[in-house]
């Protein structure tokens, strides 16, 4: 947290941009470089509770229909398109409180992609136990 609040972690992102070619001014310019989807609109559950799980897989296939992502190695990558905004697992939503945002590049995807977030979204009536952030850690076997 300390990275991110002080700036750091964006300042490191930077110098990885430019040392892989891409322009020196890539953080603070990030509007200069980056496409602009056509459409941009909430999602909106079907109904109000908890997220209670996420199908990240099916999100992430949801990104790659939209445009985002291959499905061969030769598809071109439309880098406007995609998810923002993610509501978390455990937070309450409802007609007010959007699941996520969707990039897309015209009505039809963007329809396509708001029925993918909302199918690969659980809504319950409670909120789910609190999971930890580190789960388990994995070290190498003392010989």
């Amino acid at each position: 947290m300390r990275a991110l609040d002080s700036g750091e972690a964006a300042e490191r992102f930077g110098r990885m941009v430019a040392a892989q070619g891409g322009p020196a001014d890539f953080v603070p310019r990030y509007e200069r470089y980056l496409p602009v989807a056509t459409l941009s609109k909430p999602v909106f559950p079907g109904g109000a509770g908890y997220i209670r799980s996420m199908d990240t897989r099916a999100l992430g296939m949801a990104v790659v229909a939209l445009g985002g992502g291959r499905q061969l190695a030769s598809d071109a990558i439309d880098y406007s398109v995609g998810l923002n905004e993610m509501a978390r697992l455990g937070d309450y939503v409802d007609a007010k409180t959007p699941l996520a945002v969707v990039h897309a590049a015209s009505e039809e995807s963007w329809l396509r992609a708001a029925e993918a977030v909302r199918a690969a979204i659980q809504l319950g009536d409670v909120a789910p136990q609190a999971l930890p952030v580190v789960y388990r850690r994995i070290t190498a076997a003392a010989d």
